[in-house]
């Protein structure tokens, strides 16, 4: 009996991952399709990002002086502070600010699609689209990765410019010459670590979309099914955040 279990909760997760890919493999495509819903992207655009800015620049300003901080007092030793601008950019460009962005987005966006998607399938409005002859994926879900594709690079632009601010002010506090602050910035950092500090969020942002249109669009239970779906779009896609983090970086220093 057990074996047998086991047997059908691994054959259940597979099929899982097949559907999950089968929706993402229709959302790229229909990407260049007609019609676009240019009303319905942009209404996506403004909720994911103009809505995501203030959680943004929180996180990005007391991430820089906090990294900066840190930096001071383990590089004070060596009088090495001058460097504290560069580490504080190479560190926020290419980690911490695709990571964190992308998080505060999982929790704020991602509950927020699949609670929506949820509602509109436990109300049977996504069936009523799918009679009026509406592609479901073409609107709903193709939309929504268009906006969070366009939106995460932004915002992770924005957590890392804001973190860089704040690294400033926090290193002008303790005397630091802010043109040492940030000519020490193109030292540590090369060309490619601006690539992939917006690849990254851009790789996060399909992560998050996928992950809570598919699970909104399974939604069953009702109300407690709608509140179960979002949980479990955060967690899911937080989770994939930072596991595909780390393989994105191996590939980036395989190619470096």
């Amino acid at each position: 009996m057990p074996l047998k279990l086991a047997e059908n909760t691994l054959k259940l997760f597979f099929l899982e991952i097949q559907a999950l890919f089968a929706l993402t493999w229709r959302a790229l495509l229909n990407i260049f399709r007609h019609p676009f819903y240019y009303r319905e992207f942009t209404t996506q655009m403004d909720k994911i990002g103009v809505g995501s800015l203030f959680i943004i620049s929180l996180t990005g300003l007391f991430t820089g002086m906090v990294m900066a901080l840190q930096a001071l007092i383990q590089l004070k030793p060596f009088a090495a502070t001058s460097y504290v601008g560069g580490m504080v950019a190479v560190t926020m460009v290419k980690e911490l600010g695709p990571v964190l962005s992308a998080l505060m987005v999982s929790g704020r966006v991602g509950s927020a699609i699949s609670a929506e998607l949820g509602t509109m399938v436990v109300t049977e409005q996504v069936d009523a689209m799918r009679v009026e002859g509406t592609d479901i994926v073409k609107r709903l879900v193709t939309t929504r990765l268009k906006a969070l594709l366009v939106a995460m690079p932004l915002l992770a632009v924005v957590t890392d410019a804001i973190s860089l601010i704040g690294g400033y002010i926090m290193s002008f506090g303790y005397g630091i010459n802010p043109i040492m602050y940030w000519k020490s910035i193109p030292q540590f950092m090369v060309f490619q670590d601006l690539i992939e500090g917006v690849f990254k969020p851009a790789f996060f942002g399909g992560i998050i979309a996928m992950i809570s249109c598919y699970v909104g669009l399974n939604t069953s239970g009702g109300a407690a099914g709608v509140g179960n779906s979002a949980k479990r779009a955060v967690v899911l896609a937080s989770v994939l955040i930072l596991v595909s983090d780390f393989f994105l970086t191996k590939i980036f220093i395989v190619f470096r």
